[in-house]
């Protein structure tokens, strides 16, 4: 696991101040892009200076990597509150997924500054946040498969999988157009009738 180093080792405070780090990033990597931000600014609409800026931080690749790593953490953090891995069944299925697109709806900028920018991290770093989208979907593909009446193939359970993956990160990547029409209520609802029509199971279950 990449570890970001920093010189504090009070640890409630180096989340808290990378807490404010990732917000400010992110609203200037949405605005600017990456390599068009400097720590400086950063800094700056973190609401510290560039030196405290660079006592929980060593690169402007850190705060990215940051943002990446603060994205997926939190996704699974609320799905594994929400989610029983011993008791996982229809309700368990409908609810992981409203859970996810809620996340989605939260999260929209800093999940569409992930995907633009991801480029700019380090192999080890991409490697990194590769392996967390794996964690997710690896959690996603168990909900489904104890689902389930009737067995997927591994390859349906691994695409059903990525749809649904997909389908909540589209609601930001697609939000010009799809906020005219829906709201994320809606939203959910449209695409759970269209999986769970292609899936082996009821959808009044």
């Amino acid at each position: 696991m990449k570890k970001v180093p920093s010189s504090i080792k009070d640890e409630k405070l180096i989340k808290m101040r990378r807490d404010q780090m990732i917000k400010g990033a992110v609203a200037l990597f949405k605005e600017k892009g990456f390599h068009k931000t400097t720590t400086r600014e950063i800094a700056k609409a973190s609401g510290f200076s560039i030196g405290t800026l660079y006592e929980y931080i060593r690169t402007k690749e850190d705060v990215l990597f940051l943002v990446c790593d603060f994205i997926y953490e939190h996704v699974k953090e609320r799905m594994e509150s929400i989610i029983d891995m011993n008791d996982t069944n229809t309700h368990s299925l409908k609810g992981a997924i409203r859970a996810y697109f809620q996340l989605m709806d939260e999260m929209q900028d800093e999940v569409v500054v992930m995907y633009q920018e991801v480029k700019s991290l380090s192999k080890e770093a991409q490697e990194y946040v590769l392996q967390k989208e794996r964690d997710m979907l690896n959690l996603l593909e168990h909900v489904i498969r104890h689902s389930l009446p009737e067995p997927l193939s591994d390859l349906d359970m691994e695409l059903t999988a990525n749809n649904i993956f997909v389908q909540g990160q589209m609601w930001g990547f697609r939000r010009w157009m799809l906020h005219k029409h829906f709201t994320i209520e809606s939203y959910t609802e449209r695409q759970m009738h269209f999986l769970f029509q292609g899936l082996p199971i009821p959808e009044k279950a």
